[in-house]
């Protein structure tokens, strides 16, 4: 009788209001959250449209491939319409309307035809892989066991549905990767071509970076916000550029800090272990051992 009590008092602790203020998510009419696990299937399915044959359990053929990604892109779009409309939803749009459901349909054939610009831009990340480690021995390899491109592939994702403003979404995406591979690319980055990370664990890109085309970063590598100005309540003011730019061509080594909106100029060399918060000149080199003299 004393064990029942207790567990009683407990559930009536937990459903009090104060209890669950902070964490409690009201839903908007009948519509749930976006699932995990249904962007996990989403995001697989993307992966078996822009790398044909790799993965999923058909084998495709040149005569296969269009029936192949016809069926994919059929089921991607009706998984990502409804993730895409309880994403809205959440953000508080109304349930039931029906001009929120046409503007998921609308948004998710948006991203559809995208696909192909992710995939060239994806092709051009597994070459700057390969090219930039000599142990990698084919693409295939580079596509099945690089953890970059397992990250680019939800980063590069994540992007576009951001840029296309739909809510919450994409930082799920670009989580889940996180979680996967210990990189961390906040989705508004804004990341060129050719991009790679060797490793690749640690890594933290923030939001607001800028990063160019052909740059190579090592593991442990963060591009972060070296403050967070406060408004007059002493609340972070949200959406300001607090991360690096870094150019063109630059090579940055593992574990370099590099702090603030500060630019990295093209064709330089930032090695390992330092802290940078400064602006450095382009075909500059940032050593250790300088800022230790």
């Amino acid at each position: 009788m004393e064990t029942k009590k207790q567990i009683l008092q407990t559930i009536g602790e937990l459903s009090s209001p104060d209890s669950y203020n902070l964490v409690f998510h009201k839903s908007n009419g009948t519509v749930p959250m976006p699932s995990v696990n249904a962007l996990a299937k989403i995001v697989e399915t993307i992966q078996e449209i822009i790398f044909p044959g790799y993965f999923g359990k058909d084998v495709v053929s040149t005569e296969t491939i269009e029936y192949y990604t016809g069926v994919n892109v059929d089921k991607l779009f009706s998984m990502l319409t409804q993730q895409i409309h309880r994403g809205f939803v959440f953000d508080g749009g109304q349930a039931n309307s029906e001009e929120l459901l046409k503007k998921a349909e609308k948004t998710s054939v948006a991203f559809i035809q995208r696909l192909p610009y992710i995939r060239h831009m994806l092709s051009l990340d597994i070459q700057a892989a390969y090219n930039g480690d000599p142990a990698a021995k084919s693409y295939g390899e580079i596509i099945f066991c690089y953890p970059v491109i397992k990250t680019l592939l939800h980063y590069r994702t994540a992007h576009e549905l951001l840029l296309l403003d739909v809510p919450l979404i994409p930082r799920i995406i670009t989580e889940m990767a996180h979680s996967a591979t210990g990189i961390d690319i906040h989705p508004a980055a804004q990341i060129g071509e050719y991009f790679t990370i060797d490793h690749g664990t640690g890594v933290v890109i923030g939001a607001t970076c800028i990063i160019g085309n052909h740059v190579q970063l090592y593991q442990g590598v963060t591009l972060g916000a070296k403050n967070f100005p406060l408004d007059e309540n002493g609340n972070p003011i949200k959406g300001i550029p607090r991360h690096p730019i870094v150019e063109d061509n630059v090579v940055i080594y593992s574990n370099a800090t590099l702090l603030g909106r500060i630019t990295i100029g093209k064709d330089s060399i930032i090695g390992a272990n330092v802290w940078v918060t400064h602006d450095v000149e382009p075909n500059s080199k940032v050593l250790y051992s300088q800022q230790k003299n």
